[in-house]
C-alpha cells in the first residue's frame, strides 16, 4: 500500500520518502521537519503507533500537516486523531484521487497560513496559488521546477548545495551523482532569466546555486 501511494504521489510531482514503522517515521519526520510539506500517517504501525507518533510530533512543535490514513474509521477514532493534531483523516479503503485532493488541500492551507508571497527583485512566487511571475508575466513551471525555485527563493542570497536541493525536491533514494539536478536548474534559469536583463539564478561552481540580485 505504501509503495502504491508513493508511486501515485511521485507521478503527481511529489518527492516521497517512505517509513515502514513508527520509529523510522519519527526519526525521518524530526530530521526533515523543515523539508516536508505533509505527512501521510497510518495508525497501525509497528514499534510506535500512529497516534503516539502524531502526538509526539505536535509536542515537539513540528507543524507539518498530517493526514491520517487508517482502517479505524469510527467517530471516536477520528476525533482522537484530530484532537492530537492531525489535519485530516481518511478511512481505508479509499480512492487515490480523494487522497491526492485532500493532501493538496492541507498543503495549500498550511502554505497559505505560513508562507507569504516570496519576492526577489521583480520575481514573485505564490505558494498557495502555485504561481510564479517575472516582471508581472506568468511563468509556467513543472512541479519539480516550482519546488526548486521555491527553495532557492526561500534561501535567497545564500548558496544552496545540490545535496540540499535533492533532499527538498527529490527523495532519499535519488542518485546524488546524477546530473538531473543541473538539468532542472538550467531549465528553471532559462524560464526565469531568459527575457530579463538582470539574471537572478547563479551557479557557484563546485558548491551549488544561489538566487540573488547580485552576481
Amino acid at each position: 500500500m505504501a509503495n502504491i501511494i508513493k508511486k501515485g504521489l511521485t507521478e503527481d510531482g511529489f518527492a516521497v520518502d517512505v517509513a515502514y514503522d513508527g520509529a523510522e517515521g519519527k526519526y525521518m519526520a524530526e530530521l526533515n521537519a523543515k523539508e516536508y510539506d505533509a505527512i501521510v500517517l497510518d495508525l497501525n504501525l509497528p514499534k510506535i503507533d500512529g497516534l503516539t507518533l502524531c502526538k509526539s510530533l505536535r509536542e515537539q512543535k513540528i507543524e507539518v500537516p498530517i493526514l491520517i490514513l487508517t482502517a479505524m474509521d469510527s467517530i471516536e477514532d477520528k476525533v482522537r486523531g484530530l484532537d492530537l493534531g492531525a489535519d485530516d483523516y481518511m478511512a481505508k479503503p479509499f480512492a487515490f484521487a480523494e487522497l491526492r485532493s485532500r493532501l493538496n488541500a492541507i498543503v495549500r492551507r498550511h502554505q497559505a497560513d505560513t508562507s507569504p508571497i516570496l519576492e526577489v527583485a521583480d520575481l514573485t512566487l505564490d505558494p498557495a496559488k502555485h504561481e510564479v511571475r517575472r516582471n508581472g508575466k506568468l511563468v509556467k513551471l513543472s512541479p519539480k521546477e516550482f519546488g526548486i525555485l521555491d527553495f532557492l527563493m526561500r534561501n535567497h542570497d545564500t548558496v544552496v548545495s545540490r545535496t540540499k536541493l535533492i533532499k527538498h525536491v527529490w527523495d532519499y533514494n535519488f542518485d546524488s551523482l546524477s546530473n538531473v539536478v543541473d538539468v532542472f536548474v538550467a531549465t528553471v534559469r532559462k524560464k526565469i532569466d531568459k527575457e530579463s536583463k538582470k539574471k537572478l539564478i547563479h551557479t557557484i561552481h563546485g558548491v551549488g546555486y544561489k538566487l540573488s540580485e547580485e552576481e
